[in-house]
């Protein structure tokens, strides 16, 4: 996960357009793809007729475009899944090995069948001017949507687990007296208390969607910065504590930004 609270990863960006309705495709372009150089896609099943199942023919040579075209018409479902070692998060087993590699990918359904896109992402530049060449792979996959809800939740159930988990975080991270940030941590401290749906490149989002987005969001940004540093923890126990602690903030900060992201759009 990226430790700016302002940017989001790129499967939820994607996840959240393809779930809006009437979103154009070179409005998902962009939002997606930012200061990316462009977008590269491979495994993109072919539309049409005589194309209209997952077992059919692929694109091995398509754009970002292609795809948003592709799975931002009709009746659709989506949602941008965040795995890491240990927690598939919902990911269908056939695409829980690149997408844990990842941290992230996008599963979504069309009447035509079921896919996960994983993105691969590769760095380059300087880190006064950075870049990223970013290389979509899509992969058919079994019928997804059992498997995420038992792994998420509803919508409702991550906004009420994440206030939770900010209580139980906050008790943690104090009682190791985790609060003695580095100096050097203020700017990336305050970038975290004013980041706001606002200042991403996402469609509106209705009212608990949004919440549990910058919440979730901003979990993950502190976990960041307080696993960067070793804080008030003066011995090996306090160290697995609060580490036991973050670990458990990240998980349910993750899932309930992919319960966000989840849209059944019936066309």
């Amino acid at each position: 996960m990226d430790a700016d609270p302002n940017a989001l990863p790129r499967s939820v960006v994607l996840a959240l357009w393809l779930g809006s309705v009437g979103a154009a495709p070179g409005v998902v372009v962009r939002s997606v793809q930012d200061d990316d150089e462009p977008h590269t896609v491979t495994g993109l099943p072919l539309a049409g007729p005589g194309h209209a199942t997952a077992d059919d023919a692929t694109l091995d040579d398509a754009t970002l475009k292609d795809l948003a075209a592709a799975w931002s018409d009709g009746p659709r479902e989506v949602c941008a899944l965040l795995p890491a070692p240990g927690d598939p998060a919902g990911v269908p087993a056939t695409a829980n090995l690149a997408a844990t590699e990842a941290g992230e990918c996008v599963v979504v359904t069309t009447a035509a069948g079921s896919w996960a896109a994983v993105p691969r992402v590769t760095a380059f530049g300087t880190a006064l001017e950075p870049g990223h060449l970013v290389h979509w792979e899509v992969q058919a996959v079994p019928a997804w949507t059992t498997l995420v809800a038992g792994a998420l939740g509803s919508l409702a159930d991550a906004e009420r687990e994440l206030r939770t988990s900010l209580v139980v975080a906050t008790d943690a991270l104090d009682s190791l007296d985790v609060a003695r940030w580095r100096d050097d941590a203020a700017d990336a401290i305050e970038r975290v208390r004013q980041a706001t749906t606002s200042r991403w490149p996402v469609p509106t989002l209705d009212g608990r969607r949004a919440r549990v987005v910058q919440l979730a969001t901003r979990l993950l940004a502190i976990v960041d910065l307080a696993t960067a540093d070793d804080g008030g923890a003066v011995n090996l126990w306090q160290s697995d504590q609060r580490s036991t602690a973050l670990r458990e903030v990240e998980r349910t900060a993750r899932h309930a930004l992919s319960a966000a992201t989840y849209s059944s759009v019936p066309g």
